[in-house]
């Protein structure tokens, strides 16, 4: 029987005096099973503060969340005690969030497992990248693995370096993403260099990603390399450089680099027979021109 909305404001006033006179026992695992119980309250304000203060609380409370997360029968405890294990991070419990991402029935209590996996940081790597390399893992899946390891970052380093040499494509692909995202918090060759090395890649997705991020990047160094894969035998790739190419040229609009970006766009537009890369080679030459007018001036 889920407590009544006075019996959980009874019992959060109470645990919040404990906790202000110092006496409330964390080990107390009645009154913290009890505590999750109230997840389940239909405000939305009183299940936020209480995530807030099992939070508080921290790893003590891991094991009655990861229980709750994993077999109560309330959807809305299962979500909220996701989240709350969002808060407290604990390295702890990276196996039953992995498995609630990949089975629990409910879209936002996956969402939330993955929220709290991405927050856990470097504990929770080497499952994202096992979720990533499996065939079993559907592209859904892998699309919120790869999120949560751009997510956390500089803290997979480590490991993200390691698996651009992969075997799986999917696992290169976010670790592409992966890396652009650790160079906005750690700039380094290495990472650049990575990223350069991708757009070589034999597998479309990993190219792609690659000059997606160099261009999200605004890596000038990296103009010659994509003016390459402008004649990729794949459309996509072509497509993807010539996007990125666009967004280099802006960025160093109106100086005279932009000649460096814009020629090599005009002379793929001349040779370029699919449409879909047509269209995006002039979006690129048009928004380049367009913030190159006031070069007109010097």
């Amino acid at each position: 029987m889920p407590p009544s909305q006075d019996q959980t404001d009874t019992l959060l006033e109470a645990v919040k005096e404990q906790m202000d006179l110092d006496t409330f026992n964390p080990n107390d695992q009645a009154l913290l099973k009890r505590m999750v119980e109230c997840l389940g309250d239909s405000r939305g304000l009183v299940r936020m503060r209480v995530a807030e203060t099992l939070g508080q609380i921290g790893e003590l409370a891991t094991p009655v969340l990861l229980e709750a997360l994993v077999d109560h029968p309330n959807v809305v405890v299962r979500r909220a005690s996701a989240k709350t294990l969002t808060i407290i991070a604990d390295p702890k419990a990276v196996p039953t969030l992995v498995y609630s991402f990949l089975n629990d029935e409910d879209t936002v209590v996956q969402g939330s497992s993955v929220g709290a996996l991405a927050r856990t940081g470097e504990a929770a790597v080497p499952a994202l990248l096992e979720i990533l390399a499996s065939p079993d893992s559907s592209e859904n899946t892998k699309g919120h693995a790869a999120w949560a390891l751009a997510f956390i970052g500089a803290q997979a380093k480590e490991y993200i370096y390691k698996e651009i040499d992969s075997d799986s494509p999917d696992v290169r692909a976010a670790v592409v993403g992966a890396i652009a995202k650790t160079i906005q918090e750690e700039p380094e060759p290495e990472a650049f260099n990575i990223l350069i090395n991708a757009l070589s890649d034999p597998e479309t997705i990993v190219r792609c990603e690659a000059a997606a991020a160099l261009g999200n990047l605004t890596y000038r160094p990296a103009v010659a390399n994509l003016t390459q894969l402008l004649h990729h035998p794949d459309w996509e790739s072509r497509k993807a450089a010539a996007l990125a190419l666009m967004k280099i040229g802006v960025s160093v609009a109106p100086s005279k680099e932009v000649r460096t970006v814009l020629e090599p766009l005009q002379a793929a537009l001349a040779q370029e027979s699919e449409t879909t890369v047509q269209q995006a080679i002039k979006l690129a030459i048009s928004q380049i021109e367009k913030h190159s007018e006031q070069d007109d001036w010097d």
